[in-house]
């Protein structure tokens, strides 16, 4: 069920915010790559999600996330990599950091994606966009199945794309999930500078 809905500037004041959580929830890369191959997560999450299997983004190899620029990243991936990364992906890095950061210490913190919790709730890869019309009211449909009902006063957070505050929903739905050792998870150990035992999975 809904219990409350708060938003934090960084992810670490969101980890004091939920002190006393068991599990937490984020859609953000917990365990990067070293090298050229593909975290297992991303490519089985992809497979999961066909055809909407672009909103899972290749997680860059940490090496290519410290390049200072986009441009310098994106050639040194093709370098060393034989690839280039996208621009969502590099975007990402301050919280991408932020996130390995604050997991290195806490193995409460769990990576999830919110269209694999969706497939999961649904059966099936869901049908439309989350930015659509349709596709919102297909999310919120499977969140209220599952006793999740956002409520349409959510105070200063209803300020807030609301793909993203459904997106959280189903994060949250994968942590009570978690929580009761009912999750589940697609991916391998990813051999990361960070000890975090979740890192390299993706769970719903």
């Amino acid at each position: 069920r809904f219990a409350r809905a708060e938003f934090a500037s960084t992810f670490a004041e969101l980890l004091i915010h939920l002190a006393d959580a068991q599990v937490i929830a984020v859609d953000i890369p917990i365990g990067l790559p070293d090298g050229s191959e593909r975290r297992a997560a991303d490519v089985k999450a992809r497979k999961l999600l066909r055809p909407r299997g672009s909103s899972v983004f290749a997680t860059p190899p940490r090496v290519v996330l410290e390049a200072p620029s986009y441009a310098k990243a994106n050639a040194l991936s093709k370098e060393l990599f034989g690839r280039g990364i996208s621009c969502q992906s590099y975007a990402l890095r301050k919280k991408i950091f932020e996130v390995d950061a604050c997991a290195a210490n806490d193995d409460r913190i769990f990576e999830v994606h919110p269209e694999v919790c969706f497939t999961e709730m649904n059966g099936e890869p869901l049908t439309h966009s989350k930015k659509s019309w349709h596709g919102q009211r297909e999310r919120l449909r499977l969140l209220a199945n599952a006793g999740i009902t956002i409520p349409d006063d959510l105070g200063s957070v209803g300020k807030i794309p609301p793909d993203d505050i459904i997106d959280a929903a189903a994060a949250a739905w994968s942590a009570h999930r978690i929580a009761a050792d009912t999750g589940e998870r697609v991916g391998k150990p990813v051999p990361d500078l960070r000890p975090n035992r979740n890192a390299g999975f993706i769970w719903y």
